[in-house]
């Protein structure tokens, strides 16, 4: 719940840029942290029935597409922001890729 809280929060300070809060930014905000829990959610009821591959790529994706689209949220280019998001999404899946390998039965 928290994590859905902040990801709103930040989303709606990133578009806002400084000025004054407005309802744009309220529903901007209310509406990626609710995505965001309803993403992560589904992803902890749907991950532990794959296999480690997938579920390393499925949280991957998770990741990179949550980063990607913060950053898109500052007005920068498509492409870095889904460079950012390639780049979050490599990490994440090589962190978890190992841990699930290394404690797997």
């Amino acid at each position: 719940m928290l994590g859905g809280i902040v990801y709103g929060l930040w989303a709606a300070a990133i578009d806002r840029e400084a000025g004054p809060i407005t309802g744009w930014n309220v529903l901007l905000g209310v509406a990626s942290g609710i995505a965001f829990m309803a993403f992560y959610l589904g992803l902890r009821l749907l991950a532990p029935h794959l296999v480690r591959e997938l579920r390393a790529g499925a949280w991957a994706g998770f990741a990179g597409v949550a980063v990607g689209f913060l950053r898109s949220l500052t007005g920068a280019s498509v492409l870095l922001a889904a460079a950012m998001g390639f780049v979050a999404a490599v990490s994440v899946f090589a962190v978890v890729f190992y841990r699930f390998y290394t404690t797997e039965d």
